[in-house]
């Protein structure tokens, strides 16, 4: 299951942002249950960002969202970002685990 997380940084408090990612990505890997963490952000001149977070399935999402430490970088988050849509997507029923060329080659 992944958490897919998507947010501006508000323009005049983008240095305040990245001084507060650096902390917080580590207290985020810190809580038991999230399997990998992404960002990604646009190649040219934007300030979104789009996150992903994965888990085993809802249930180990539902445990790790509910902890103390989630919701205080989540509000942390909140005071310097606008425009967030949070999405939770789990596996296709046509392609349910990831694919790769090489698995087609001949």
């Amino acid at each position: 299951m992944i958490q897919v997380i998507r947010w501006d940084i508000q323009p005049e408090r983008v240095q305040a942002y990245e001084a507060w990612a650096k902390s917080a990505i580590p207290r985020l890997l810190a809580v038991p249950g999230l399997i990998e963490f992404r960002a990604y952000g646009p190649i040219a001149g934007s300030t979104q960002v789009v996150t992903t977070y994965e888990f085993e399935d809802l249930t180990a999402w539902t445990i790790w969202n509910a902890q103390e430490e989630v919701r205080k970088i989540t509000e942390e988050r909140r005071a310097l970002t606008m425009n967030e849509v949070t999405e939770l997507w789990g596996p296709s029923p046509i392609v349910p685990a990831a694919l790769h060329p090489e698995m087609y080659l001949p």
